[in-house]
């Protein structure tokens, strides 16, 4: 009888000495010191920005959580963290940028799906997120791109304006790329804020 070689690993050992099965995430082992540190390590734009440090996921979360509250201010605690938590299956898988997703097509959607839900379920949020919030969260997602465009990816007002949501007359934020450890903070800070709010 021919010897079979094991499945490949499936799983990633996070710092917390957590084991995440990449497959079938299980809410238990979910850390949000583990999404925190590795969405402050995650670059936004593959890292094709301007400065002295990368503009991380973890910091785009927060931007895109005030843009939400802003453009929503009568958003729950939970639709708020809901906001902060929507790029966080990435502490995993990374940013890939939206291009490349629509390359991979379907199954890494699924894949980026079920980790997603599996980090609402361990925060006690609607797993899978309402449609009327994914939405109203992608439109501050975009506006998002919109600023970092033209303060750091080197964007045109006039060529952001072709890829990205124009944000309404009145609506601005500074994007600041932090060192990883000031974003990791920034983060924490946030969700403990929205988590003493739910």
């Amino acid at each position: 009888m021919p010897k079979t070689s094991p499945p490949p690993r499936a799983w990633q050992r996070m710092l917390s000495g957590r084991r995440l099965d990449l497959l079938d995430p299980s809410p238990l082992d979910i850390e949000i010191e583990d999404i925190a540190r590795g969405l402050a390590r995650v670059a936004r734009w593959n890292g094709q920005t301007s400065g002295d440090h990368a503009f991380s996921v973890a910091e785009h979360s927060v931007v895109v959580e005030d843009l939400f509250y802003q453009l929503y201010p009568k958003a729950s605690a939970e639709e708020r963290m809901t906001a902060l938590l929507h790029d966080a299956s990435e502490y995993v898988i990374g940013d890939m940028i939206s291009p490349f997703k629509a390359a991979l097509g379907y199954d890494y959607r699924a894949f980026e799906t079920r980790l997603d839900e599996a980090v609402n379920r361990r925060f006690g949020l609607t797993a899978p997120t309402p449609s009327r919030l994914k939405k109203q969260i992608k439109r501050c997602d975009v506006i998002c791109a919109w600023f970092e465009a033209t303060q750091i990816a080197g964007f045109t007002v006039e060529e952001a304006d072709q890829f990205f949501i124009t944000p309404p007359d009145g609506l601005h934020v500074t994007i600041d790329p932090a060192p990883v450890v000031a974003a990791e903070r920034l983060f924490l800070k946030r969700f403990a804020e929205l988590d003493a709010a739910l």
